[in-house]
């Protein structure tokens, strides 16, 4: 009876080793199954974190999240170089941007929960893109809204910062030219008609000295009408893709020059001006439309006898090429462009000189505006450089490719 109670015992103790064995083995396969999915589920969580940073980085605007407290937790490729690398990860809202206004959207979404959209112009210096920014005005459109399946207590916000500036400079183009267009049509319109009421009201027409000095005056204003309509028109060509279409025929530059020249005969001697060509290819042919190339002379070489009252004024008309670019310019000696002026004066009725008397025909004030498009239009770039008193010259760029 004891030696079965004492087999009894034993088998016991063997099944609870053996039961204990397997539960371990057990447990241990659980640890090492569990460790397993951990290691897979951060994997996962790293490949779609990855995954969302590669989406967001391949967005053309700007992208962050901001947490509850209004810390930014994540920026996209785009918005780290809107901010020019500066560190914005982790830092307050209000301490990342520079302007105030630009916060105002996201904050009051934050304060509000509900999605906000908010259209910010900025002067250059407060621009989001700091010191890269040189387009002057900047407009920016903030669009903030809570993301609503958020685990957190208090839900993140996305925010999306997108770059209207070309949008809003286009705008202002269209009314400042809107607005520019009614006014320097207006004033030669009002002197004419004013003359006219003097001639028939006043009954001056018999007057044949005086009505011939009225009708002078209406003519040149009337021209000057003309003249701004066809700059108008040439300008809208140029912009509306018809410079597509430019009649592109080799021309000796110099035969355009004298062209420009031959029209400015008068104005250079009355100004008593000297006028120097710089050219040491004299067979140098232009592959382009002359009609454009004469415009463009004609207004750089124009602008600077108008602009110069004195006398004696030394103009210099250069051209030279080397493996990579043909080089224009038009250089005088006057009294400059002052350099707050420099970054305008392409613009559509931009004028240095603001002041002058009613008698006076001025220009149309659209002349660098066609010479900028006309020289885009053949593929090249312009810009200015002003001394005021000893020289400002117009640089001109092109590809070697326009020399035949």
């Amino acid at each position: 009876m004891n030696e079965l109670l004492a087999i009894l015992t034993l088998v016991s103790l063997i099944a609870l080793a053996v039961a204990l064995l397997r539960l371990r083995r057990a447990k241990a396969k659980l640890r090492e199954t569990s460790e397993l999915w951990k290691v897979r589920s951060e994997l996962d969580l790293r490949q779609a974190r990855e995954e969302r940073d590669r989406l967001l980085d391949a967005l053309g605007d700007a992208f962050l999240l901001v947490d509850g407290e209004g810390n930014i937790r994540f920026a996209n490729r785009a918005a780290r170089d809107l901010f020019g690398g500066r560190a914005i990860v982790n830092r307050p809202v209000g301490e990342a941007f520079l302007d105030r206004r630009l916060a105002e959207a996201l904050l009051k979404s934050l304060e509000t929960g509900q999605a906000l959209q908010s259209r910010v112009v900025l002067p250059q210096q407060t621009s989001l893109r700091g010191d890269l920014e040189t387009r002057g005005f900047n407009a920016w459109i903030i669009d903030a809204a809570p993301l609503r399946d958020s685990p957190e207590a208090k839900p993140f916000t996305r925010v999306v910062i997108r770059d209207v500036t070309d949008e809003h400079q286009l705008e202002q183009i269209r009314k400042d030219f809107v607005a520019n267009a009614s006014h320097e049509l207006r004033t030669p319109l009002a002197i004419i008609n004013g003359y006219l009421e003097n001639l028939l009201d006043d009954g001056l027409i018999d007057d044949s000295p005086m009505a011939r000095r009225f009708l002078t005056i209406m003519r040149k204003h009337s021209d000057r009408i003309s003249r701004i309509v066809e700059d108008m028109l040439m300008i809208s060509r140029l912009e509306s893709g018809e410079a597509g279409a430019l009649k592109l025929e080799p021309f000796r530059f110099r035969s355009c020059i004298h062209d420009v020249l031959e029209r400015l005969e008068s104005l250079i001697q009355q100004k008593q001006a000297e006028v120097v060509i710089v050219m040491p290819d004299d067979t140098l042919l232009i592959n382009g439309d002359r009609f454009y190339w004469t415009q463009v002379l004609f207004n750089l070489v124009e602008n600077a006898l108008k602009q110069n009252l004195h006398k004696g004024l030394r103009i210099e008309i250069g051209c030279a090429r080397d493996e990579e670019h043909v080089r224009i310019w038009v250089a005088d000696n006057g009294v400059g462009i002052p350099s707050a002026d420099l970054p305008h004066i392409f613009r559509r009725f931009y004028r240095v000189e603001k002041h002058h008397s009613q008698q006076e025909i001025k220009g149309t004030g659209l002349g660098l505006s066609i010479v900028k498009r006309a020289i885009e239009a053949h593929g090249g770039t312009v810009r200015v450089t002003s001394t005021p008193g000893r020289d400002t010259r117009f640089h001109i760029d092109l590809p070697a490719s326009v020399a035949v």
